[in-house]
């Protein structure tokens, strides 16, 4: 249920976070060039793959997520 459409409150915090991670990841991209976090922002798309295949992850890459997972050479998270 999307619960941001129920509470004024909630919906505020949703956008100031989204605001905050956004602007945190265009400082990530001018720190960590190639993985184009100021166009993905934190979301999956197949660009990123592409970035982590030819410059492996980088430190501020979530190790909970399969792609990074899988090019560490860690095993999958179980379900």
């Amino acid at each position: 249920m999307r619960n941001d459409t129920k509470s004024a409150g909630i919906a505020a915090a949703s956008i100031l976070a989204k605001v905050s991670r956004d602007a945190l990841m265009r400082t990530l991209d001018t720190c960590q060039p190639g993985y184009r976090f100021a166009d993905h922002k934190g979301y999956p798309v197949r660009g990123h793959d592409a970035a982590l295949a030819q410059l492996d992850a980088c430190a501020v890459q979530r190790r909970s997520f399969g792609p990074v997972r899988a090019v560490l050479g860690l095993p999958p998270l179980p379900p």
